[in-house]
């Protein structure tokens, strides 16, 4: 029965190893600690609840199955997955007391999830605890660490771990460079000691990985190095790895702040081919950019092609087409795009409406501004008082004396949604004496010519 259930464990075949585990209590056959640990390893993998995983524990407890390394390592597993770190240690210290001893594998499952949850001091304690406990650390165990600095962008502590990696004989692999490139990559100003990395990995015999490619071109990335990102991108290809989703969001977006529409849709391209599951950032990036050079038949073929993965156009969506065909001077689509929106039953928010207005006010066309002004407040989509003074100002800048009256209205009705009370002037103590000045000629009261 051990051995089956182990082979399903082995295939994945977790249904398979659960009807064997009921078939046994249904004939009352006796588990072990190895049938518990199996079973708790199957939980973790279906991703059960930890409140399942300590029920089963508590269940196997009562027949009378013993508490063993194993056994212990799989809950602490499964809580540490859950983020229940105090629930973990606690598992752990019980252990303990029962005279089973911790081993490295455990103590990497808790500094994970600490690391995790940003608490590397705690972390950096039980790395200490376990030198103290006799317990030679891995290279796992310090990856652990450095993949945590490496995302606190502390660059100098990461090359400190890998020293003291050498001092203990450990070889590093490339995961440990990975963390070191990522450390330096993520930070401005610093690609050149992110590629210095890249270049003493491979100095040291280590094969970069998928990701350590990914992980200089990120670097590239940060920096607005399109033409380095797209070369790493092509390297990698012809050293026979493959791509992941990260490695074409992060080409994707420099080639888009470039704007390098060819090399982005040629990229693209290969995504497709390759069959690597695009995402909607990967969608509004590829819009964006074809949008905005004014590549609008593109952009609506690419609203097609990742409908048809499932990724239908959103409110956003519509908000990129419509900045794009304002500021490229196609203001007159405008209205065409809202009607689309209304067939989609997406309903337009503050952004789109502000969009409009600006499109239209870039062109002088106050009256339409005012018109998509009301149907904004009608809506209720008001934006936040800070873009409506940015709003008041573009109004004054592009207004034209024709346009004056619809101007004074927009500006009244923006005034008053934003809370923006008029000025009073001060007046002073002989403001009642003055006199209105008539146009009527107080002779004859008729109204008074005006010789230009």
């Amino acid at each position: 029965m051990f051995n089956m259930m182990s082979m399903f464990l082995l295939f994945f075949r977790y249904d398979g190893a659960w009807k064997i585990f009921e078939l046994m209590e249904k004939n009352n056959a006796q588990p072990d600690h190895r049938t518990s640990s199996i079973m708790l390893n199957i939980m973790k993998n279906t991703k059960a609840s930890a409140k399942d995983a300590w029920e089963f524990f508590q269940r196997m407890n009562r027949k009378g199955v013993n508490w063993s390394l194993d056994v212990a390592a799989a809950l602490v597993n499964i809580f540490c997955c859950e983020g229940l770190r105090k629930e973990a240690l606690i598992i752990q210290s019980e252990m303990e007391k029962r005279g089973i001893a911790s081993n490295t594998s455990i103590y990497n499952m808790l500094m994970t999830a600490f690391c995790k949850s940003n608490q590397i001091e705690e972390a950096e304690g039980l790395f200490v605890e376990m030198k103290e406990k006799g317990l030679q650390p891995t290279v796992a165990t310090y990856n652990i660490l450095m993949d945590a600095y490496s995302r606190r962008l502390q660059p100098e502590v990461v090359e400190l771990l890998l020293l003291e990696m050498q001092d203990l004989s450990l070889t590093p692999n490339a995961g440990s460079y990975n963390c070191l490139i990522r450390a330096y990559g993520r930070q401005k100003k610093m690609s050149e000691k992110a590629e210095d990395a890249f270049l003493r990995m491979k100095a040291h015999g280590i094969k970069p990985l998928s990701s350590s490619y990914t992980a200089l071109l990120c670097a590239y990335a940060v920096n607005g190095l399109h033409e380095k990102a797209h070369t790493m991108y092509m390297d990698m290809k012809s050293e026979g790895l493959k791509p992941t989703l990260e490695t074409y969001t992060a080409l994707i977006d420099t080639l888009r702040r470039a704007g390098d529409t060819e090399k982005l849709m040629e990229t693209w391209k290969n995504m497709i081919d390759e069959k690597v599951g695009g995402t909607r950032v990967i969608f509004h990036m590829i819009l964006d950019c074809l949008a905005k050079h004014g590549l609008y038949h593109q952009a609506r073929d690419v609203i097609y092609e990742f409908g048809k993965i499932g990724l239908k156009p959103t409110v956003m969506t519509y908000n990129i087409l419509m900045n794009a065909y304002g500021r490229g001077g196609q203001h007159y689509k405008l209205p065409q795009l809202l009607k689309e929106m209304a067939a989609l039953e997406l309903k337009p928010d503050s952004i789109t409406y502000c969009t409009m207005i600006y499109a239209y006010a870039r062109v002088r066309d106050f009256s339409r501004a005012f018109y998509y002004h009301k149907q904004m407040v009608r809506s209720g989509q008001i934006p936040d008082p800070r873009s409506y003074r940015k709003l008041l100002n573009t109004l004054d800048v592009k207004a034209a004396r024709k346009n004056i009256k619809d101007k004074s209205a927009i500006q009244g009705i923006i005034k008053g949604k934003a809370g923006l009370k008029p000025r009073k002037e001060k007046k002073d103590e002989f403001w009642k004496n003055r006199r209105k000045r008539s146009m009527l000629n107080p002779t004859y009261g008729h109204q008074r010519k005006r010789f230009l």
